[in-house]
């Protein structure tokens, strides 16, 4: 696991929100990356961050498509065979957050059963990024995206 991301299992709810807000959305990822639930606050979460990546969720899978426009395509490796379901499109906009510019991962036209959730992530370090899940407008979990050679 990314060093960083490891620090972040320990943190409060507010501490990773000033991590995301002190951030830059950075570039849109492209290809595969490992996948972190953040239960923060709780002393549970490394646990839950395990468990969810052994049975649930291993990350996202990049596909961009218009590099020129910043917007693209992700799938979900869910399961503990990460198999690739649930599409979201991928583009800037504003954070539900702070208001700043965020990299949006929406699944609202593209999943009947993820419609109501967006997530929002931002690179605090070169290829790791701090996510927002959000469900309809509030907030739900956090979570990191790490790309294989940096964690």
């Amino acid at each position: 696991m990314n060093p960083a991301v490891k620090k972040w299992l320990d943190k409060s709810r507010e501490e990773l929100d000033a991590i995301y807000s002190d951030a830059e959305p950075g570039e849109i990822p492209t290809g595969d990356t490992r996948g972190t639930a953040i239960l923060a606050g709780s002393w549970l979460s490394r646990t839950v961050a395990a468990l969810a990546r052994l049975f649930a969720w291993q990350g996202k899978l990049f596909d961009i498509y218009a590099p020129a426009c910043q917007a693209g395509v992700l799938v979900n490796k869910i399961t503990p065979f990460s198999l690739t379901f649930v599409v979201a499109k991928v583009y800037r906009d504003k954070s539900w957050l702070d208001g700043k510019d965020t990299i949006v991962i929406d699944y609202s036209s593209t999943s009947f059963f993820a419609k109501v959730i967006r997530d929002e992530i931002r690179e605090v370090e070169p290829g790791v990024y701090l996510g927002k899940v959000w469900w309809g407008k509030r907030r739900i979990l956090d979570f990191a995206l790490a790309r294989p050679n940096q964690g």
